[in-house]
């Protein structure tokens, strides 16, 4: 296998929150894989092929980006956020661990700034002790699993994140999830929406869990809940580095 493969992330949105480090890798690149909107945020030049594909064939794009590799290919794979945190890294090396006929594959992967990140950097400092990352799409793994995660990681007394809290297809879940945070973490827990984070039309709004609605997240939004120190000082969300 003469080429390489590169899973990058975009960032959150904002191109100026896209890293150097990734710049230069999509400068050099041959093709570029990935979700048909993060594809559309590389510029077309001569010398580059654009591949842009649908939403949940994560597997069928990393599997074309190992076969176009081995073809002495210079692959980009494309995530926004970072492609580590629910994105396309996993993917690669699933396929590569799946495909024998791929060993040796020559394989890079550079972070990203992502969405949770982002969003706690608007709000002020809600991450700033432990905190958990939970995606709460049942695509790929059952929602009873999702809720003992939910419950455990508020009995623990994280601060959490949130990714995909709510879609067309999945109206109601979020509220279920909501409905088990005010059981363990109690109705003054704050919450914070965090909607098209670092895009020009960004909106945050902080309440309690006991002021939230399921109608408050869709899937631009990041949903951020604090741990019991969780505390507003002035327009800010923070979380002390201390725990008592």
């Amino acid at each position: 296998m003469s080429g390489s493969i590169a899973i990058v992330g975009l960032g959150p949105g904002r191109e100026t929150l896209v890293t150097t480090e990734v710049r230069d890798v999509i400068d050099r690149a041959t093709d570029v894989i990935g979700y048909i909107p993060y594809v559309k945020r590389i510029a077309p030049r001569p010398g580059l092929t654009l591949h842009a594909t649908d939403n949940r064939v994560e597997i069928d794009r990393a599997t074309h980006a190992l076969q176009l590799a081995q073809d002495g290919a210079r692959v980009v794979v494309v995530s926004s956020g970072d492609p580590g945190v629910f994105a396309m890294a996993s993917a690669v090396f699933e396929a590569l661990e799946a495909q024998p006929q791929f060993a040796g594959a020559d394989i890079t992967v550079l972070p990203g700034i992502t969405a949770m990140l982002a969003a706690a950097a608007a709000a002020g400092a809600p991450l700033g002790h432990d905190f958990c990352a939970i995606n709460l799409s049942d695509n790929l793994k059952p929602w009873p699993l999702i809720e003992n995660r939910l419950r455990l990681a508020a009995q623990a007394d994280f601060a959490m994140a949130f990714y995909n809290p709510r879609s067309k297809s999945r109206p109601h879940q979020f509220g279920q999830a909501l409905d088990i945070l005010r059981a363990e973490c109690g109705p003054d827990r704050l919450i914070t929406f965090a909607r098209n984070v670092t895009h020009p039309d960004q909106r945050l709004k902080t309440v309690t869990l006991g002021e939230a609605s399921e109608d408050m997240a869709d899937m631009r939004t990041v949903v951020l809940v604090g741990n019991s120190g969780t505390r507003r000082v002035g327009p800010y969300v923070y979380t002390p580095r201390s725990a008592e």
